[in-house]
């Protein structure tokens, strides 16, 4: 859509000018969708020709502006011809699944799951893979740490070295990113992510509320801004393992907010007193993911401009920021 805030040029003359076909597990999710619409904008009707979607069922994933692209069942991705592919592993179980399941149904799921994408990586010509994985990772050995964050955490842990490892073992690439803190459109689960709430409830003239009543500290990364780097890392295809957290500002909730209010309308932002030392501070290791992304040219989005994509996103515009 022209005007809409896309991927970074540099990102779109690459992969304009690459034939690899590109493979998209678990589809439908956030990252996957938003994915899918970054591409299209950038690549057009070409998009069409290069892209193979896959996730649990067989089904029409129906985007914006008329755009639809086919979803077929995960365990048909090894069916593919071989062909030089850069594949997305998108497809997991994620933590708020952890409290409906047995811990080691679960723990089974997300196994098959990445050992379908895995088996078929050779057969179909991948040569780079990209895995989202979590900055929950980290909080897999934490004692600390609720039993939902460790086991998730822990499964995410797996999926980054099994990956790693087939790169290694090929001389092909993996860029393995722990994802934080992401924005932008296709944002879901409007009331447990704190930006969407914040955002719905400016949109809605409504008071923003932060009720933790301890330090809430997130950083957050445009979509476009992640894959912008992403997909130039996977065209790249520069053998090995690459691995970083996404970045962003650290900011308190409380502070977050004000920018929310401030983006949208000046609207009042009520932060509940904070009584307790604990700090709950999910934020990334932002130095590799600041140095890769400089390195490609790769502009920062500003968090405000961050919200006001986010905002348009929800209720259904895409005007041009600026």
């Amino acid at each position: 859509m022209p005007g809409r805030p896309g991927l970074a040029p540099e990102t779109i003359a690459v992969l304009a000018a690459s034939t690899h076909r590109i493979v998209i597990t678990g589809a439908s999710g956030w990252l996957g969708s938003a994915t899918i619409e970054l591409l299209h904008d950038a690549l057009g009707d070409a998009l069409h020709k290069r892209l193979r979607c896959f996730g649990s069922n067989a089904r029409t994933l129906a985007l914006r502006d008329g755009l639809s692209v086919e979803q077929r069942p995960l365990t048909e991705i090894g069916l593919l011809d071989p062909q030089p592919t850069l594949v997305l592993h998108l497809a997991f179980l994620t933590k708020d699944r952890v409290e409906g399941m047995d811990t080691d149904a679960y723990s089974a799921a997300n196994a098959a799951l990445s050992e379908v994408v895995l088996d078929a990586l050779d057969r179909i010509g991948a040569v780079a893979v990209f895995v989202a994985s979590s900055g929950a990772a980290r909080s897999a050995g934490d004692a600390n740490a609720d039993h939902a964050m460790r086991l998730y955490g822990g499964l995410k842990k797996r999926d980054e070295e099994t990956f790693a490892a087939w790169a290694l073992d090929r001389n092909r690439t993996a860029i393995i990113t722990r994802v934080f803190n992401v924005s932008g459109r296709y944002i879901n689960k409007h009331q447990s992510y704190a930006l969407a709430a914040f955002i719905n409830d400016a949109l809605a003239g409504r008071p923003i509320t932060v009720r933790a009543p301890h330090q809430v500290i997130r950083g957050y990364v445009a979509i476009r801004e992640l894959m912008s780097l992403v997909l130039r890392l996977l065209a790249d295809s520069t053998p090995g393992v690459v691995r970083f957290d996404t970045g962003g500002d650290a900011l308190e909730l409380g502070e977050a907010a004000a920018v929310v209010a401030e983006t949208l309308g000046s609207m009042p932002v009520d932060r509940a007193a904070i009584i307790s030392d604990r700090v709950d501070n999910y934020v990334g290791d932002r130095a590799d993911y600041d140095r890769l992304r400089a390195g490609f040219g790769i502009a920062t989005v500003s968090f405000a401009d961050q919200i006001q994509e986010t905002a348009n996103y929800l209720i259904g515009t895409d005007r041009a920021i600026g």
